[in-house]
């Protein structure tokens, strides 16, 4: 199986922040948040086929396109709830 979400986890300390970003963590983000406009980010993620984790898949793009540019600020909520007993994906990345 290619793990790609969690490709890194078997580096040692990569849940420590210097150690993830000499693996070049936050450069994706750090590129859409200094070098791209917002329809650009929403535009690349539709084109990557992205789905949400909720059991409908709904494609994350889509759900961007949904919020207004002009109304700032915007904000993330992360709902970190597996509601799969002995599932725990959810907490493993919010932790790392």
């Amino acid at each position: 199986m290619a793990h790609i979400l969690l490709r890194h986890r078997e580096i040692p300390n990569i849940n420590r922040i210097d150690v993830y970003k000499k693996h070049g963590g936050f450069e994706a983000f750090k590129k859409a948040v200094t070098k791209m406009k917002p329809q650009e980010v929403t535009d690349m993620v539709k084109a990557s086929g992205l789905r949400g984790r909720g059991g409908a898949g709904f494609p994350a793009g889509v759900k961007w396109s949904f919020i207004p540019n002009n109304i700032w600020p915007h904000y993330v909520v992360a709902n970190a709830d597996e509601s799969e007993p002995g599932t725990f994906k959810d907490r493993e990345i919010m932790e790392s």
